[in-house]
């Protein structure tokens, strides 16, 4: 049987990521990047698609495994008749070449090991060359080449593939295995291999200590607050700010189903979540590289604006289909790329004036042509605001009104006033404010049902969507009023087993909203905006027992996927997903006793 989404933890050293099994495998990485190909891709086929495992002989699942405390160390252990033995897999944030560095170390007995390495470049399909060199073997393929060097063990002069080494480790004794990754034209070793494998542990372990002191959170969730928020971290490409949806294409949201995405890039319509998150956690310097990021991807015309970008902002993201690898549990096709980028949505344009807004508020430098930006993306708005669209959720089917992209353009002109007043600007704010109010009055009249006293998903539709749970945050309107309370009650209808749906299964077309068959998840991020929705509207009971039922679905080491299956009991899409970490992060602010200031500032009627 394959291992469950929820079987894989991740490391990662800020520029990509790898996902490990609860095995000892490492089933996914891609390098150099994030969205580099795939080098190990038994996640999404088989073995022979690519693997690394380092496990006790003869394998099979650990008996225990966690992060060191405040890190992302990862420490597996396992236990048997022969001993006991412990792999710390980590990665060091890049400072030379990516590494993948695994310290083994006896703990009592004495455990025979194996490290079995199955290399295959371009998305788990290119079989390299191998050879021996003097820090170990490499293996060439293109312009990739991956060295394997042992620290503590002889010298490898395995040839063959996959590269099989066994070994016994005592107790007492800690010894390591080092993977690096050069392009294939430079000569000679990584310099990185030269480094003994205990000093990067230790510079690795220092470096997530002092990046968790920072964090400001000191509720009663502080553990899982910490764990999303190095998450979060491990997420982000470092040299541009990006931060990723997740680290891996084509995890199912439907077991066996086509609901199968790339999320290895950078997605506009969790900007302002994003930013709240950091900021309010502690974290200034990752909002502010978030906020540059962001301006630089979206510089140019308006009409031009994506919905997702690049980790460097690059705009293509050709989505192609990879026949070579069966999917996870068979669930094809398997996908790398995503074409979402082609996709209208309103939504994005209030998103991006929400974060320079909060950026604002919260006194992070803004370029000195933001007015100007702000200003072309509202006249944009002006032009096209009636146009359907795609949606928060991105459906491929036909566009249309939806309310939260609605929502999103009264957010929009909204962030334009409060930014005008702010910087001591004039602008067309009489055309902003009447856009405003008119867009309010259209959103309560056409995006509202009399008979299921709820806000809908689009215009002329009877359907819910749980978008409407963000109404109040955004500020559209206050918690106190009686629409609002009414769709937060409305929004029963889309739970399953305490967990709530993004939107009804049925809806347009022969399969639903978004025209792909098979029943996905409850969505994670959105139970946990239904659990601030509870607390906003008076009830605090409801609303902890909404948290701490998604607290109770993390993973062994507390991750969380994009989805969660509430009648298979398990995880189900990209893992881990950045916005279920950021919508678990502000929750616990939202539900903590003493939740501390918001640097951006609470959100307030501008007259």
């Amino acid at each position: 049987m394959s291992p469950r989404i929820e079987d894989y933890a991740l490391i990662s050293d800020l520029e990509t990521a790898a996902m490990v099994g609860s095995d000892g495998s490492i089933d996914w990485l891609c390098l150099p990047r994030f969205d580099s190909p795939a080098c190990l891709a038994a996640l999404l086929g088989t073995q022979d698609n690519g693997f690394w495992r380092v496990a006790p002989l003869p394998g099979g699942r650990c008996t225990r495994r966690r992060y060191r405390p405040d890190t992302l160390l990862l420490e597996t252990e396992w236990e048997s008749g022969a001993g006991a033995v412990r792999v710390i897999d980590f990665m060091p944030p890049r400072t030379q070449a990516p590494c993948v560095v695994r310290v083994v170390e006896g703990l009592s007995g004495s455990t025979p090991m194996r490290s079995e390495l199955r290399l295959r470049f371009h998305q788990g399909r290119v079989v390299p060359w191998i050879r021996a060199g003097n820090f170990g073997t490499v293996a060439v393929a293109g312009p990739d080449a991956v060295w394997l060097h042992a620290d503590g063990l002889p010298p490898l002069t395995c040839r063959q593939d996959p590269t099989v080494l066994d070994f016994t480790v005592p107790a007492g004794r800690r010894l390591a295995l080092t993977l690096a990754w050069t392009p294939s034209h430079r000569p000679g070793e990584p310099a990185a291999l030269s480094v003994p494998a205990e000093t990067v542990l230790k510079e690795t372990a220092d470096f997530w200590h002092h990046w968790t002191a920072q964090c400001r959170y000191e509720g009663p969730w502080r553990e899982a607050v910490v764990r999303s928020l190095i998450t979060l971290k491990a997420l982000t490409y470092a040299p541009t700010g990006g931060i990723v949806a997740a680290p891996t294409t084509s995890l199912p949201g439907c077991i066996g189903g086509e609901r199968n995405w790339d999320h290895r890039y950078c997605w506009l319509r969790d900007s302002a979540r994003t930013l709240s998150c950091l900021l309010r956690s502690g974290y200034r310097d990752e909002a502010a590289a978030w906020l540059d990021w962001l301006v630089r991807a979206i510089a140019g015309d308006p009409a031009q604006l994506q919905t997702v970008y690049g980790v460097g902002g690059q705009r293509l993201l050709p989505e192609t289909e990879a026949p070579w690898l069966s999917g996870y549990e068979g669930s094809q096709p398997v996908r790398f790329g995503n074409s979402a980028v082609g996709q209208f949505q309103l939504d994005v344009y209030g998103e991006i004036l929400d974060t320079l807004w909060r950026s604002l508020r919260a006194g992070i430098p803004l370029p000195g042509h933001v007015w100007s930006l702000v200003e072309s993306l509202m006249g944009y708005l002006q032009r096209h605001r009636r146009e359907p669209d795609h949606g928060l959720w991105q459906v491929r089917g036909q566009g249309r009104q939806f309310v939260h992209s609605k929502v999103m353009v009264w957010v929009a002109a909204d962030r334009a006033l409060r930014m005008a007043r702010l910087l001591g600007r004039n602008g067309p704010c009489g055309e902003w404010r009447a856009l405003r109010d008119d867009v309010h009055r259209e959103v309560c009249q056409e995006g509202w049902d009399p008979r299921l006293r709820s806000f809908v998903q689009s215009y002329g539709s009877s359907a819910l969507d749980a978008s409407s749970l963000l109404i109040p945050r955004l500020g559209f309107l206050p918690a106190w009023d009686e629409r609002v309370r009414d769709t937060v009650r409305a929004m029963r209808h889309l739970t399953r087993h305490g967990f709530v749906r993004r939107y009804a299964p049925s809806g347009a077309g022969p399969y639903g909203l978004d025209d792909l068959p098979g029943r996905e998840g409850a969505f994670v991020a959105c139970s946990l905006w239904y659990a601030d929705a509870l607390a906003a509207t008076g009830h605090p009971r409801q609303a902890r027992e909404a948290f701490e039922r998604v607290l109770a679905v993390r993973n062994d080491v507390g991750l969380l996927a994009e989805q969660w299956d509430p009648d298979a009991g398990r995880q189900l899409g990209n893992a881990p997903q950045a916005i279920s970490h950021i919508a678990l992060v502000e929750t616990a602010f939202a539900l903590s006793p003493a939740p501390g200031p918001d640097p951006a500032g609470a959100i307030r009627a501008v007259p």
